[in-house]
């Protein structure tokens, strides 16, 4: 039982549960859950009540029951003491402050990162400006690497995200060149296929290979099907670079997605046995988002916001290239306008950095949530100024299979030149290579029409 006095009144939360739900911002995913706080006053009260509770409470009082939830069973497990042992005598409210000291860096977060939980991370957002998980996230630094290397301190990767409604290998190219010559897919080359089988799957992958291969570019590429079909894919021998699924913080939402820990793992091992990387082995790619365990009735009560976090500690165990949150894809049911999605967007980034992850951020939102693409560059910026390790980019910041949007090529190439960001030192030496930087190491507005057309010719277009 926890609790918070206020003109000698006193307001009484009768578990953790309740606690950070009641603290959290509001969203309209808590809402529709019915775990929103009731009125302003009671979500202060919260976080007064909130900001005392210790950082050893989060060990003892598991939100999901140990004994009924295999991922309450891997942050326990996994869960190490000697990381933890300089927070164990705070407060999530002294855990705020020692954050924000200047004297925290990245080392210092490095060194935390396995002694945390996703619910100690998730409570102190919850006592956190926006400003403050800028901060806070703009000193951690995850590094990780493939044929790229992602995460360096004044970099920042892409995610080219060619997607078509139809699955047509033509069009997927010609998008795929575009966001090239835009700089565009540091990160990873990933389709979203629009029909989910192993004949398609082998022949987007083995298609972005035959490419990679003929222009020479240190790149890695992800068709994000199922990670059955994946296996199968390795199974039939398709050149496979990285395993993609989307993940959950709940066993019971994890089964709304077809997969359990065991299965990661044997995937993870499969992909490891191919040893395709060649500047590193991260090989997994996760996807999540704020209100999917909710819309696989899989919250089991826990705000949509810590029940995310959760899904890190999923992601942490298996070292990922690349994790992102899909910000505002699931709708307006879960973050309702700019200002939720902007919030989660920011909360997501801090918790994944802190938990250890290499996290990006697809700054997105469906046509009937009420945000605009000006919300989405308001977004873009902070989060490039918070040290996010890759965005994601589609032709004309519309991707027409899922039929969201999200930002364009140009969005990105934006960011990089106003804050002096660069795309991985591999990529960018193959882009000097191609002829698409200019002198600055900028790749010019206008390409100029030599290297371009080169580009097309070599991957078949012109």
């Amino acid at each position: 039982m926890y609790s918070a006095t206020f003109r000698q009144q006193r307001h009484v939360f009768p578990d953790l549960k309740t606690l950070l739900a009641q603290a959290s911002p509001a969203r309209s995913g808590d809402e529709l859950a019915g775990l929103a706080a009731p009125d302003q006053q009671t979500r202060i009260l919260a976080r007064m009540a909130l900001a005392d509770v210790p950082l050893t409470d989060f060990l003892h009082h598991w939100l999901i029951p140990y004994e009924t939830d295999e991922v309450t069973r891997l942050i326990a497990d996994t869960h190490d003491q000697q990381a933890f042992a300089p927070l164990a005598s705070m407060s999530v409210g002294a855990f705020r402050e020692f954050l924000l000291d200047e004297t925290t860096d990245a080392a210092v977060l490095a060194r935390l990162a396995p002694g945390l939980t996703p619910e100690m991370v998730a409570a102190v957002t919850k006592l956190m400006t926006n400003g403050d998980l800028v901060t806070v996230a703009a000193k951690a630094r995850v590094i990780t690497a493939f044929r790229t290397t992602i995460g360096l301190e004044g970099h920042l990767a892409a995610r080219l995200q060619p997607n078509h409604p139809t699955d047509d290998l033509a069009a997927i190219m010609a998008a795929t060149l575009d966001g090239l010559a835009f700089g565009m897919g540091d990160a990873v080359i990933g389709i979203n296929p629009a029909t989910d089988n192993v004949e398609t799957t082998i022949a987007m992958v083995s298609m972005l290979d035959a490419l990679r291969e003929k222009l020479a570019m240190p790149v890695q590429s992800c068709v994000l099907s199922h990670v059955t079909t994946t296996l199968q894919a390795i199974e039939k021998g398709a050149p496979v670079d990285l395993v993609f699924q989307s993940i959950a913080g709940s066993e019971k939402a994890n089964q709304g997605f077809g997969i359990s820990l065991a299965l990661l793992r044997e995937a993870q091992e499969a992909a490891f046995s191919l040893k395709r990387g060649t500047v590193g082995h991260n090989v997994m790619y996760f996807e999540t988002g704020q209100g999917a365990a909710l819309s696989a009735n899989g919250h089991h009560g826990v705000d949509q916001q810590t029940i995310e976090a959760r899904a890190y500690a999923v992601a942490r165990v298996f070292s990922p290239l690349l994790v992102n949150t899909v910000v505002g894809f699931i709708g307006p049911e879960y973050l309702y306008d700019a200002k939720e999605i902007i919030r989660a967007g920011l909360e997501d980034h801090f918790c994944g950095k802190l938990l250890g992850l290499p996290m990006g951020v697809d700054v997105c939102y469906t046509n009937h949530a009420e945000a605009d693409q000006n919300d989405m560059d308001v977004l873009a910026l902070v989060l490039a100024n918070a040290g996010v390790n890759f965005l994601i980019a589609v032709p004309g910041a519309d991707d027409i299979m899922l039929n969201y949007q999200s930002l364009a090529h140009h969005d990105v190439l934006r960011l990089r030149h106003l804050l002096k960001l660069r795309p991985a030192p591999e990529f960018e030496d193959w882009l000097a290579r191609m002829g698409l930087l200019d002198e600055q190491g900028h790749i010019p507005a206008r390409l100029p029409a030599a290297p371009l057309q080169r580009l097309m010719a070599q991957g078949g277009l012109a």
